[in-house]
């Protein structure tokens, strides 16, 4: 069997090629969802690395849909960042079971994903996964962009408030508990990494969508 000399990882603190296990160690050890493997020669690390995280072990190079999704856009367009994390929110009912999610934009690779809260609405899903995504970053000592197409979400995050209109009752009283704890999170951290509008207009549905429109 061939000694492996390079290290690919598609997910982790960093990506790319490296040299050595303890290079890329560092970058998957304790990291939630890594994506990492080795290679025998640089030339072949390379050519897996484009090709993604579903790389063949034939060597053939075949590139995934994940990778190749933005390539067909004419020359010229905008495209998004394939290292970042894409956030979004479901709600059934308004308000209603609301439940939010993070997956990494490359590879469209779940990161993390709440559970199903009640009497809640979209606003406060779309909050709560940006700063959930602040929150496992830290955690995780990375700091890759975050995606988001909500515009509200994105200023009560700046603003450090919830700013919904939503009325506390029994039926919801452990989703403002979470509230309260994210807006404290903000208040009493100075971590921040980009958070930018997904441009949905131009490349579709943001990948942590949750498919039920």
């Amino acid at each position: 069997m061939a000694k492996n000399n390079y290290y690919v990882v598609w997910v982790g603190r960093q990506t790319g090629v490296f040299g050595s296990w303890d290079e890329c160690k560092q970058q998957v050890e304790g990291f939630q969802g890594a994506k990492y493997k080795g290679f025998p020669t640089k030339e072949a690390a390379e050519v897996a690395f484009q090709a993604g995280p579903e790389y063949d072990d034939d060597c053939t190079g075949t590139r995934t849909a994940a990778t190749v999704r933005w390539e067909s856009l004419p020359l010229g367009t905008p495209k998004p960042e394939l290292n970042a994390i894409a956030v979004d929110a479901a709600c059934s009912g308004n308000p209603g079971k609301m439940e939010y999610r993070g997956v990494y934009v490359a590879t469209n690779t779940e990161i993390f994903k709440s559970p199903v809260f009640e009497g809640g609405t979209n606003n406060i899903g779309e909050f709560l996964a940006i700063v959930h995504c602040l929150a496992w970053q830290q955690k995780n000592r990375t700091n890759l962009p975050i995606y988001s197409d909500s515009l509200n979400g994105q200023k009560w995050v700046s603003q450090g408030l919830c700013r919904t209109k939503l009325v506390q009752n029994e039926k919801n009283r452990y989703l403002f508990q979470v509230i309260a704890r994210a807006e404290k999170w903000l208040h009493d951290n100075t971590f921040r990494v980009p958070i930018r509008k997904w441009r949905t207009e131009i490349w579709g549905e943001i990948p942590a969508d949750f498919g039920r429109k």
